[in-house]
């Protein structure tokens, strides 16, 4: 009895759960095999926009996922509402496989990788051939980011009508990459064409330093999209960002049907390699791969022991096969951070970046 006289009985006994809780939990995750498949557009704030069946919606990742990262590019599968309607919030729940992965790292010495976008299979190296002035070393880091990745590289020259392009294109003979130039006319960007064609039937990143000219081209090659377009300073030759983040956008051919991708990324000023295996770009050399299995144990394939100047003496690699190896080898300076092949275009802007994606 209590000291005010009430009476206890077993039904004010409080059982408390076990420590585990009243319901045991299990590993096994739904498997979701309802959902809708989507592709990533863009990413903004912890949302992520994805086309579904030709129509946006917008979603949140589920908390299955964890630390797996979700980037442009991904396709991904989605419950709930996937209607696209205003104010509607559909649930990622899972990234299908990727095919490509583009990364890079904040500098050579970084460990952490970032995802830029998922895949694609061409890169679009956009450089301007005057004001800015080209810079060769963070051409030749996104050459390595491709060949890393498996993607076919493209060189867009940008600003011909105030530079020759020879010069510049002389610099990568060996490397049998791709290349289109244009130019602004008064009557608009000569050369346009012959970009669209190397885009068509392909998913392509836009890689490049702010105020090369990838935004005006991608407004061209996607009309009504209305990307802001930045300019570049007259005092430090550097272009101001415009673009804050990725975003994929479908290529229109003449008659107005989809024809390829286009992301478009926000202007970089570093290039990190830290994660990348030198086998990986070497593998992007047919003509001189088979060579490394003749290469000493641990090789750099850039000391006097590398197998790789037989090969090419011997004629293995063709009449090109010196010129190739050059490229090759500088290539793999840029990687390790040789002084001979580094320049700032490694190291993070002490201003600060955008980061793509």
């Amino acid at each position: 009895m209590s000291p005010r006289g009430r009476v206890y009985d077993e039904s004010d006994v409080r059982v408390r759960a076990g420590r585990r809780g009243s319901r045991p939990r299990t590993k096994e995750r739904p498997k979701h095999e309802d959902a809708r498949i989507g592709q990533v557009t863009t990413v903004d704030r912890g949302r992520w926009t994805c086309l579904v069946d030709g129509h946006p919606v917008v979603a949140m990742r589920a908390r299955e996922l964890g630390r797996t990262s979700t980037v442009v590019g991904d396709r991904v599968a989605l419950v709930g509402d996937t209607s696209g309607d205003p104010g509607t919030l559909a649930r990622i729940v899972r990234v299908e496989p990727r095919t490509s992965v583009l990364r890079r790292t904040a500098d050579d010495t970084d460990p952490y990788e970032r995802v830029i976008v998922a895949n694609a299979d061409q890169l679009a190296i956009v450089t301007a051939l005057a004001d800015p002035e080209p810079r060769p070393r963070m051409v030749d880091r996104c050459l390595v980011a491709a060949y890393d990745a498996g993607m076919t590289p493209l060189l867009v020259l940008t600003k011909s009508d105030l530079a020759d392009p020879e010069k510049f294109l002389a610099g990568y003979a060996g490397l049998d990459v791709a290349h289109v130039v244009t130019r602004t006319t008064a009557h608009g960007i000569e050369g346009l064409e012959q970009v669209r064609e190397a885009l068509q039937g392909r998913m392509t990143v836009l890689v490049g330093h702010s105020g090369v000219g990838k935004s005006t081209l991608v407004n061209e090659l996607v009309p009504g999209i209305g990307r802001a377009i930045g300019h570049v300073n007259a005092v430090t030759g550097r272009g101001r960002h415009t673009s804050t983040s990725a975003i994929a956008l479908p290529l229109p051919d003449l008659h107005g049907n989809t024809d390829g991708w286009v992301i478009d990324t926000p202007g970089v000023r570093s290039f990190g390699l830290a994660h990348i295996d030198p086998d990986h770009i070497i593998h992007a050399f047919p003509d001189l791969a088979p060579a490394i299995e003749d290469c000493p144990r641990g090789c750099t394939h850039d000391e006097e022991e590398c197998a790789l100047d037989a090969w090419v003496a011997d004629g293995h690699a063709g009449a090109s096969g010196r010129t190739r190896l050059e490229s090759l080898r500088r290539l793999l300076r840029t990687r390790s951070g040789d002084p001979d092949a580094h320049d700032s275009d490694a190291q993070t802007d002490p201003h600060g970046e955008h980061e793509p994606g």
